[in-house]
Parts: C-alpha cells; structure tokens; sequence
C-alpha cells in the first residue's frame, strides 16, 4: 500500500478518534437531530468547521495557538461559561419532561440562532483547538507534499462521515427518541456532558 493511501487511512482513523466521543458538537447535533430542526445544515456546519481547524492545524497553525497562552485564557474561559449554561438547560429540559410526563413543545430554532450557537459550541471550546489543531495538526505535520494533502483529505473524510451519520441517525430514530422518558435520559446525558467538559476545561486551566 503506498504511503500516501497510508496517510489518508491515518488522517481519517485519527480524526474519527476524535470525534466520535460525544462533546458539545455532538451533543447539539444530537439534539437537532431529534427535533428535526435544522439537523442537516448543523452537521454541514460542523464539518466546514472541523476542515477548517484540521487544516489550520496541519499547514501549522498548532504552533500559534500553543504559544498563545492568554488566547488559551479566554478561550477556555468562554467555554467553561457557555458549557455551564448549555448544561443547565440542558438538566431543566429533562427536569420538566420527568414532572410533566411529555415533552415540552419546542419553538423550532431559526437558522441564524442555530448558525450562531453552533460557532460558540465549537469556537468557545478549547477542546476542539486541542483535538483537530494541536493533535490532528501535530500528526499531520510530520507529512509533506502528498502525503500531507492526504492525510487531511482522510481526516476531513472522517468528519463528513460522522456527522452526516449522526444527523441522519438521530433524525431517522426521532420517533423514539422523542419519548418523554427516553429524551429525559439524552437531554441528562447531555447536561452531564457539558458540565464533565466544563469543569476538565476549569482543571486544565488550574494547572496551566
């Protein structure tokens, strides 16, 4: 196998490594997923977001951000803010399905709240940078020429291929999903996700 087809299997089993442990990217499109509610346009959104950061990353943009430490800062800062809050509402949304018995019927979020919470979950999320600038970019960095082209081109690949699942997933199995009981548990889920990335965000800053 030549070392550029090995490049691209590696960009894309790495990338795929990152992505598919549930974070703030997947949770929101998860949840959009579920209520059918722009899902499609979140997972195209978060696919040009991850090609932009595995790219910056690659071409060498790791080496900015790890000299950047006040940028860091108020990166990790804005995150642990914003998670907190997701995370709230999050745990009051499954609360009143659990008193209630049914689900809460839900305003349909307009494109432009959902364009703009989706570059907070992503932008306002220090592990994003970690994963797909420093990691990703890390990795990739060792190649030239080719075989760095590649092996972008297989961990953008990984990315187009997890969220386009996961969107149509979720929306496929909405009906399910949807349950008062079973969207208590997943919006629990997510609460206790954003709240976990939060407060790892708080540690990684008490020991930088």
């Amino acid at each position: 196998m030549s070392m550029i087809i090995l490049a691209a299997l590696k960009g894309f089993t790495l990338s795929l490594s990152m992505i598919i442990p549930i974070g703030s990217q997947n949770s929101m499109l998860l949840s959009q997923g579920i209520n059918k509610n722009h899902h499609l346009m979140t997972a195209g959104l978060f696919i040009l977001y991850d090609a932009f950061l595995i790219s910056l990353g690659v071409l060498g943009g790791n080496l900015i951000l790890s000299a950047n430490p006040l940028l860091f800062t108020l990166l990790t800062w804005g995150g642990i803010l914003f998670l907190f809050t997701y995370g709230a509402l999050s745990f009051k949304a499954a609360i009143d399905g659990i008193k209630t018995g049914k689900n809460k019927i839900q305003t349909p979020k307009s494109w432009k709240i959902i364009f703009v919470t989706s570059l907070v979950v992503t932008f306002l999320n220090p592990h994003a940078y970690i994963d797909t600038v420093m990691v990703i970019g890390s990795v990739g960095g060792q190649y030239s020429g080719e075989a760095q082209i590649y092996f972008l081109m297989g961990a953008i690949a990984a990315s187009i291929v997890w969220f386009s699942t996961l969107a149509f997933s979720a929306a496929k199995l909405s009906v399910y999903l949807s349950k008062p009981k079973i969207k208590s548990i997943i919006d629990s889920m997510i609460g206790l996700v954003m709240w976990f990335i939060a407060w790892s965000l708080f540690m990684t800053w008490l020991e930088t």
